[in-house]
């Protein structure tokens, strides 16, 4: 033991006079003399326990090995609780770690160790800071570094996984062909809506053509008779009586051996006989 020591700021002495507790001296020198004093010396920065691997029940009954990393450190202001209180405190923290593993995992089936992790990392810690801290021990995180279950798990396991990845794959697939038939139903709806909105302005326009063709023929109708109306006052008499009389001629030529002639071819031949007098 070297009577001037060294106290460095992330470090402690634990000094005993004559077996008596002092303190915690630190940082900076620190005296210790011998026969007089002994001192234990603490590290209050973060430590990394490596838990060995060790085999685990689950809740299930299946048998798994599991090994991971427990960080701690010393709480500075209670940190003669780490010397008076444990003799070892490393070696009391990894043999708790050990033990509430077992507890945790002895709670909880195969499947969720094996997919929740984070959530058993953070019950380990909390249940292990819960009993270090009498320790002045503060557990910051834990990490479990590797989760090997059996052979025959891990083909049923493998097996599972192989079974989900077809299902996956059926699901896909059927969804790409359900969204397929959608696709081409929907295209065939639109096409059926453009066909009958074609079919549909075709028959405007015939109904239009018919319509101005109807209106065009009436309105040819009307200046038709128009114009035979306009002709038709301007002719006399005796143009209408000589126009008769060549129908009755026309008529006369025909190979029918009976006439009937109209009541008034008398006062038309009367009419006739009267202009020729006039003359």
């Amino acid at each position: 033991m070297a009577i001037i020591n060294f106290v460095r700021d992330y470090e402690r002495i634990a000094r005993f006079r004559f077996g008596r507790f002092e303190g915690m001296k630190g940082p900076g020198v620190v005296l210790a003399i011998p026969i007089l004093h002994q001192i234990v010396r603490v590290d209050t920065r973060i430590e990394v326990l490596d838990i060995p691997r060790q085999t685990n029940i689950t809740k299930d009954n299946a048998p798994i090995d599991i090994d991971f990393l427990v960080y701690m450190r010393v709480d500075l202001n209670e940190a003669h609780l780490s010397v008076l209180e444990v003799e070892n405190y490393r070696a009391a923290v990894v043999g708790l770690a050990t033990t509430t593993l077992r507890a945790v995992i002895g709670d909880i089936q195969l499947d969720e160790v094996l997919s929740q992790r984070e959530r058993i990392n953070e019950l380990i810690r909390t249940r292990l800071d819960e009993e270090t801290t009498r320790w002045a021990i503060k557990v910051t995180n834990v990490e479990i570094r590797e989760i090997d279950p059996p052979r025959e798990i891990q083909e049923a396991m493998n097996r599972q996984m192989s079974a989900e990845r077809v299902r996956r794959a059926t699901i896909v697939e059927a969804e790409g062909t359900r969204q397929a038939q959608i696709t081409v139903a929907e295209g065939e709806r639109q096409s059926t809506i453009l066909r009958a909105e074609g079919d549909k302005q075709a028959q405007i326009l015939q109904a239009e053509g018919r319509r101005q063709a109807q209106v065009l023929e009436a309105e040819g109708y009307r200046d038709a008779l128009s114009r035979i109306y306009d002709i038709a006052q301007t002719l006399d008499t005796n143009t209408m009586n000589l126009q008769y009389l060549e129908t009755l001629r026309a008529v006369g030529a025909s190979p029918a051996s009976k006439f009937i002639l109209p009541l008034e071819l008398t006062s038309l031949l009367g009419r006739l006989g009267q202009s020729s007098d006039d003359r």
